[in-house]
Parts: C-alpha cells; sequence; structure tokens
C-alpha cells in the first residue's frame, strides 16, 4: 500500500489523543475513567494505562520512519505488544464489577480499532526489493 507509512503514523498519533477521551464510566460513583487517569480510589485503581500506548508509540513511529528491513521486521513486533495492551485495557476496562458494568464510552472502542489499524499498517509497508540473479 501506498500511504500505509502514513496512515500507520497518523493511527499512532490518534491513539494517543484517544487515551485522554472517556474510556468508561461509572455510574454508581459518577466517575469517568480515560487512559490516563484511572484511579477511582484506593482499593480501585486502573492506573496509567495510556503511558504504555505512549511507550510504543515512540519506537513504532521511529520505525514506520525507517526504510531497512529489520526495522519494518521490530515494528511488526511492536505493533503486536501494542494491541495486545489495548486488548487487554479492553478487557479490563470493560469487565463488570462488584454486579455493576461500567458504560463503554467511544473512547475505549477508537482505541482498540486504532490498535488494529497500526497492527495493520505494520503489515503493508512500503519497500523495495532488489532481486539478485
Amino acid at each position: 500500500m501506498k500511504h500505509s507509512q502514513t496512515i500507520g503514523i497518523v493511527a499512532v498519533f490518534l491513539l494517543i489523543g484517544v487515551c485522554f477521551l472517556p474510556w468508561i464510566y461509572i455510574p454508581s460513583l459518577q466517575l469517568t475513567l480515560d487512559g490516563f487517569h484511572g484511579k477511582v480510589n484506593n482499593e480501585l485503581t486502573f492506573g496509567k494505562q495510556g503511558l504504555a500506548h505512549l511507550f510504543f508509540a515512540v519506537p513504532l513511529v521511529l520505525f514506520f520512519l525507517i526504510h531497512k528491513i529489520w526495522a519494518k521486521r521490530t515494528n511488526i513486533f511492536i505493533g503486536f505488544l501494542n494491541l495486545g495492551w489495548a486488548i487487554k485495557n479492553f478487557i479490563l476496562f470493560n469487565m463488570c464489577r462488584m454486579g455493576e458494568c461500567p458504560q463503554v464510552k467511544l473512547g475505549l472502542y477508537l482505541m482498540i480499532i486504532l490498535a488494529i489499524l497500526i497492527q495493520v499498517m505494520t503489515f503493508l509497508p512500503k519497500m523495495e526489493i532488489k532481486q539478485n540473479d
């Protein structure tokens, strides 16, 4: 794909932005949680899950920009780590606790969709392959 690297970079930056959007709403506590503000109280905290996406974003963007085969292969691995973290977050934030289920907001769905899009873009690098005769 001609623009896969550009789409991948834009998707990485959008994923970081989505970490600031609301992910869930807990009605009994009137509390909205996102990727960087996940503390409910001292007993229940989701942590700052967006920091891991930020950690994965730096090498993803860097390896999208480098036009070497080793960078593209490493990017596939880092993309899988990012996707795995997104799936973990989706399950963790979507889970019902003590009989109460949170209201899932758009940010959580966008987070998983963008992580899948990033992974797909890592599989489609625009590389010139030299033929050895």
